[in-house]
């Protein structure tokens, strides 16, 4: 597979407001604190952590709706980073986002029809072509043609996904950042939305990096599965081998929060010391530090790198790469 978005050592930081008017150095919120990924074309790349970890803001640095502070964003091998104007006006057929509240991202005021062929009508559809679009865009989410004329608010939350789901692939794109698409649905309703975007990728060829704080959703749906703390990629690797074997201590404490499916089967859940600290003010050394179980001195004074734990290419930032404390029956 070849490679279809790339960052490099990416970073964003939004500025603050001080009361301090004679410093130099302006206070910061670091969202995004120096991430590197590769998403490959076809695979499903599932994105983790609290929230307010960065998951969202590095998904949306990706289709450049924000502007990084540093670093570098490459899409099919050219280097997008500052792209802007009519150049990135063409590369948005290519990338698109599928929003978490599927109400909020509708225009009341529009119908279905309006909303699904703005996009098209952009970048110069005929009229007739665009209808047609329309017609078959609804019919591959599950929805008939005679909703299009329609509001937003006739529809369920899980149909207004769907309609979001459809928005995002109206010009063909490859790559799909979806930001917790299902977080606001029902549990029942969340099923079907994500084997209908599993469906969607096998028959559009499509790229999703899965946004998302629901463990078990992202179990099922990833390749490959990145966990973030506090801006920074803690962990990444294949997701079975990443479930069943985590070697970071977040990790660890992440996937022990998981409910076990079979009744009869125990597990320890570890409890994390602490709130998370705040982006505009992160620990010294490694970040995760200030909760981990296992910090020594090391922890507090230097920062660990994304280094290869295991021969399966999973990788972890971490000075003391623990035995995993869980039981074998949490994949």
């Amino acid at each position: 597979m070849s490679t279809l978005l790339e960052l490099k050592d990416v970073k964003k930081h939004f500025p603050l407001k001080s009361d301090k008017i004679l410093t130099r150095e302006k206070p910061v919120l670091k969202a995004v604190d120096g991430i590197s990924v590769a998403v490959q074309s076809g695979e499903t790349l599932g994105l983790v952590g609290e929230s307010g970890c960065g998951k969202s803001t590095a998904g949306r640095l990706a289709l450049k709706l924000l502007e990084p502070t540093e670093g570098e964003i490459w899409f099919e091998g050219k280097n997008i980073t500052s792209y802007k104007g009519e150049s990135l006006r063409r590369l948005r057929k290519e990338m698109q986002i599928i929003f978490q509240d599927p109400y909020a991202s509708l225009n009341p005021r529009k119908t279905i029809e309006q909303a699904l062929s703005e996009p098209m009508k952009i970048f110069g559809m005929a009229k007739k072509e665009r209808k047609q679009r329309v017609e078959y865009l609804l019919d591959v989410v599950g929805l008939s043609s005679y909703h299009k004329n329609r509001y937003p608010h006739e529809f369920s939350g899980g149909q207004r996904q769907r309609i979001g789901i459809a928005r995002a692939l109206a010009l063909e794109p490859k790559l799909v950042i979806c930001d917790e698409p299902v977080s606001a649905l029902d549990v029942s309703i969340q099923a079907q939305v994500i084997n209908l975007m599993e469906d969607l990728q096998e028959e559009f060829q499509l790229t999703y990096v899965f946004i998302a704080h629901d463990l078990s959703v992202v179990h099922h749906i990833s390749d490959r599965v990145a966990v973030m703390y506090l801006g920074k990629i803690v962990e990444i690797g294949e997701a079975k081998e990443l479930y069943s074997n985590p070697k970071h201590p977040y990790t660890q404490a992440l996937l022990s929060a998981v409910p076990e499916t079979n009744p009869q089967l125990e597990k320890e859940r570890i409890i994390l010391k602490g709130d998370l600290p705040s982006p505009a003010n992160p620990p010294a050394g490694c970040k995760f530090h200030t909760r981990c179980p296992f910090a020594e001195e090391i922890c507090r004074l230097q920062e660990p790198e994304l280094k290869p734990v295991s021969e399966g290419g999973q990788l972890a930032a971490c000075h003391f790469v623990k035995e995993v404390i869980l039981q074998e029956q949490l994949s």
